[in-house]
């Protein structure tokens, strides 16, 4: 159950009501691919840099440990001990990016493991499937993931094949919740718009699926070689055909400067693994935009990682130590770069709320991106 409580231009800020607790949005979800954070983050660790969706993936998950396996132990959240929600990406895009050798067929996709190369087969019910045995809190439907830059003709079947897809990823799951043995029998469904950056296939598309009234709608094939500036015209053209009194969802983006564009645009839900990655490579992200502590310059800075930041790496150590952390290559250097920059997005998305709430995002987007585009000395 979706509540739009506020609108500032196209900018929605909501409340999103599931059987593992109401989302906040718009919301950052952080990126736990196998049921991990990567950098050695646990879940008492996301409780308390405040993260309110952990988000994982249906084929990773599948080819370890098994979502059988996972079913067995009680589901996802029972595995990580995590009990607010998760959402579950379908593995779609995983097929088409890891995948070497894969053939799309109408039933769906056969492709050969990137683990141990053995053969698979992945089509919309079995991808429901393997969701419901995880019990995620939210599934997405199966859909083809086509490059930005495909030819029209390319992209005009995949759509249209995803959309055949996500109709029987609605009965697959309107089945599977109804079960006995089912873990979550409130499993929320989300549709995908695809169209690489053709606006009026993705135009077509959001009208088609809107008619599907599913829980919520997501825009995929986005940030996958496109520039900024093609996303943000596509958001443009398409998410004013997708319900506005349905969570909206911008898969795999992104920067802060794209999720504050996002937001703009009508975004309610975003997920990147750019914190985590950044964060165990040394680079982080501050209100005066990112800084890389493998650099000589933070040997003997005794200031934390942001003044004023209260994320547990912040609040106890320097600079200069996490520094020699990194260079040591010791674990906890990586650890304490990720829980900084994932307390910094998730507190960028409170600020976000709390700025639609008063009536003045306009004015604290342009506040935001000035102060990340002046970096300190």
């Amino acid at each position: 159950m979706y509540r739009l409580l506020k609108q500032e231009g196209r900018a929605k800020r909501g409340e999103f009501e599931t059987v593992h607790g109401t989302i906040q949005t718009p919301v950052f979800m952080n990126v736990g691919t196998v049921a991990a954070i990567k950098g050695a983050v646990s879940t008492q660790d996301l409780e308390q840099i405040k993260t309110q969706v952990e988000l994982s993936n249906t084929y990773h998950l599948h080819v370890r440990p098994g979502d059988k396996i996972i079913k067995q132990l009680g589901g996802l959240h029972k595995f990580m001990s995590w009990n607010k929600p998760i959402l579950t990406d379908s593995g779609g895009f995983q097929v088409f990016s890891l995948a070497t050798l894969r053939k799309i067929k109408e039933e769906g996709v056969y492709f050969n493991s990137h683990i141990d190369g053995r053969k698979i087969f992945m089509g919309p019910e079995e991808s429901m499937q393997i969701q419901s045995n995880l019990a995620s809190t939210i599934a997405m439907a199966f859909d083809e993931c086509a490059p930005a830059k495909a030819e029209r003709a390319y992209v005009e079947n995949s759509v249209a094949r995803t959309t055949r897809w996500l109709e029987r990823c609605k009965a697959e799951m309107a089945r599977l919740n109804s079960q006995e043995d089912t873990i979550n029998k409130n499993q929320l469904l989300f549709g995908i718009n695809q169209g690489a950056i053709y606006t009026d296939i993705r135009i077509e598309h959001a009208k088609r699926i809107s008619e599907l009234n599913l829980d919520g709608y997501a825009v995929g094939g986005l940030a996958v070689g496109e520039s900024h500036e093609e996303m943000y015209h596509v958001l443009d053209e398409t998410v004013p055909y997708l319900p506005v009194d349905k969570p909206t969802y911008l898969m795999g983006v992104g920067t802060p400067a794209n999720i504050l564009e996002g937001v703009e645009r009508g975004i309610d839900f975003f997920d990147c693994v750019y914190p985590s990655r950044n964060g165990r490579h040394g680079h982080l992200y501050t209100n005066h935009g990112k800084i890389n502590l493998f650099n000589a310059k933070y040997e003997l800075d005794d200031r934390p990682i942001e003044e004023g930041c209260d994320c547990p790496a912040c609040r106890r150590y320097t600079r200069a130590y996490i520094r020699h952390l990194l260079k040591a290559k010791e674990m906890l250097g990586m650890r304490l770069c990720v829980l900084h920059n994932l307390y910094f997005y998730n507190t960028m998305m409170e600020e976000i709320r709390a700025a639609l709430d008063a009536g003045n995002f306009a004015a604290y987007k342009k506040t935001k991106l000035d102060n990340m585009s002046h970096p300190e000395d």
